[in-house]
């Protein structure tokens, strides 16, 4: 298989890593900070703000589309359009980009907290109170969720993955249980 050089990067991670120039053919590849594969940025030092602030600005900008649309902002109609526009943008390929810094769980909980103040009667309202009324849950507990399934998943056989791979189970027993 043939590599074409000018599309190939290296991007070099950790703190210790001398930078080495890399060489394909007779060819220098080209050294980057981050890249952007499939729509998900990756940075260098592996966190995911960039990818957070962009995911929030997409999200952001549907969300005034949908404002300046829609002059009815009734809870139904309001929360298909928030299910089905916005909320995708910022679950978009989560799992590989997954925020873990509060800066970036807050940029993408703001997107929300402005959506659901838009529906008419709940801006008032406290952002818990809101979410309880709409059905809703924070962008915080759907990843968690996400992450439970998966392991639900794994253990149970669903998924073609080798669960010693990601957990080494207890030999004991747990109150009974295995």
């Amino acid at each position: 298989m043939l590599f074409n050089t000018d599309k190939s990067k290296v991007m070099q991670f950790g703190f210790n890593n001398k930078e080495v120039d890399y060489i394909l053919g007779n060819q220098r590849l080209n050294a980057v900070e981050e890249e952007r594969d499939l729509g998900v940025i990756v940075d260098k030092s592996l966190k995911s703000s960039r990818q957070c602030v962009k995911a929030a600005a997409a999200a952001n900008a549907v969300l005034g589309m949908i404002r300046r649309t829609f002059l009815c902002k009734d809870k139904e109609l309001f929360l298909q359009l928030y299910k089905s526009l916005v909320r995708p943008r910022l679950e978009y390929c989560i799992q590989a980009w997954r925020p873990y810094l509060k800066k970036d769980t807050n940029v993408l909980e703001r997107v929300q907290k402005r959506a659901t103040k838009l529906i008419s009667g709940l801006s008032e309202m406290g952002y818990e109170e809101r979410l309880k009324i709409l059905g809703l849950t924070t962008l915080e507990t759907q990843r968690l969720r996400g992450d439970l399934i998966e392991v639900f998943k794994i253990l149970k056989g669903y998924e073609t993955i080798d669960q010693e791979v990601f957990f080494d189970m207890s030999q004991s027993s747990l109150r009974g249980h295995s």
